[in-house]
């Protein structure tokens, strides 16, 4: 069977669709590579591209979207809700089939070197891919976003890139790694004090003495104080744990959970233990199934992974 590798490239472009779509026909371009999931959000002002292909595939469509990213998107003038230090923010290859997590890490470096290269982009490699350990874990290098890091590159502080230039222009830094599956899970909850949501965050988050292999923060979306999180290891804590532990924290400040939503896709697995429906997952469906797309014998991808729709979330 042939090897198969995800890419979820995030970027930081969530309202002038028209450069989404550039940034998608870009990826979608590439010989051999099927874009699964494309959607923006305007709160966030980020878009999340979902595509897998064969390693070199990949990687090239990696690229090809990094280019117009970096040539369309001012970072100096970007403004949304999420972390954020570059036009082509993260970039993270995910093994799904019969490649391995060394496999990704060299596809990431390998990439890495090309972007810093030919691009003229500060390039961090975080995860299973980082040479430094300063920059193994993600919110450390976009703590404080790319103003800060803006500064602190510039002045010769970590963290610092591994390939190109030692300071960051209008497209900002690339961020290019190999990771497991992580799942991107947003809780939202019917009030709009944000206050509530960033306490609940610090709760849960594991860095904060939370729940393990969680991230979070809180914010306000849509009209709603939200509970963004990463989850980067589903099986350590689910869906269904984190979603109990932010009900009981949110009801003790007489709040309830008005509805959840991923970005991108997740396994299967990873509903085993509470469904969609009791997740309260607005924006389920069949599609947002990792294994909708992907076959489980040789067939290496379903027709339903050559569509290349933006969701305006």
């Amino acid at each position: 069977m042939n090897k198969i590798i995800e890419c979820v490239a995030n970027f930081s472009e969530g309202r002038r669709q028209s450069i989404v779509a550039e940034i998608v026909a870009a990826i979608g371009g590439a010989a051999g590579v099927s874009v699964l999931c494309a959607e923006s959000d305007s709160d966030h002002n980020r878009s999340v591209v979902t595509f897998v292909g064969a390693p070199r595939a990949a990687a090239e469509a990696a690229y090809r979207g990094i280019c117009v990213a970096a040539a369309s998107i001012d970072m100096n003038h970007h403004r949304g809700q999420h972390p954020r230090v570059g036009a082509a923010d993260v970039i993270p290859f995910v093994p799904l089939r019969n490649a391995s997590m060394a496999e990704c890490a060299a596809l990431a470096r390998e990439l890495g070197a090309r972007v810093g290269g030919t691009l003229q982009l500060p390039v961090f490699l975080y995860s299973e891919a980082a040479l430094q350990a300063v920059n193994r874990e993600l919110p450390a290098i976009r703590r404080g976003g790319f103003e800060r890091l803006r500064d602190t590159v510039g002045a010769g502080q970590p963290p610092q890139p591994d390939f190109g230039p030692r300071s960051l222009g209008p497209a900002g830094a690339c961020v290019i790694g190999a990771r497991d599956t992580l799942i991107a899970f947003n809780v939202n909850l019917n009030t709009e004090d944000t206050a509530i949501a960033q306490a609940i965050a610090r709760d849960i988050r594991e860095s904060s003495g939370g729940l393990p292999g969680v991230r979070a923060l809180g914010m306000f979306v849509k009209g709603k104080a939200q509970v963004s999180m990463n989850l980067t290891n589903f099986r350590v804590t689910s869906m269904g744990a984190v979603f109990e532990r932010i009900r009981h924290q949110a009801s003790s400040y007489n709040v309830g959970i008005d509805s959840s939503e991923i970005i991108g896709l997740i396994p299967r697995e990873a509903l085993a233990e509470a469904s969609a429906a009791q997740l309260r997952i607005s924006n389920f469906s069949r599609e947002r199934l990792i294994e909708h797309h992907i076959g489980a014998g040789d067939q290496d991808l379903e027709t339903t992974g050559q569509s290349h729709q933006i969701k305006l979330r």
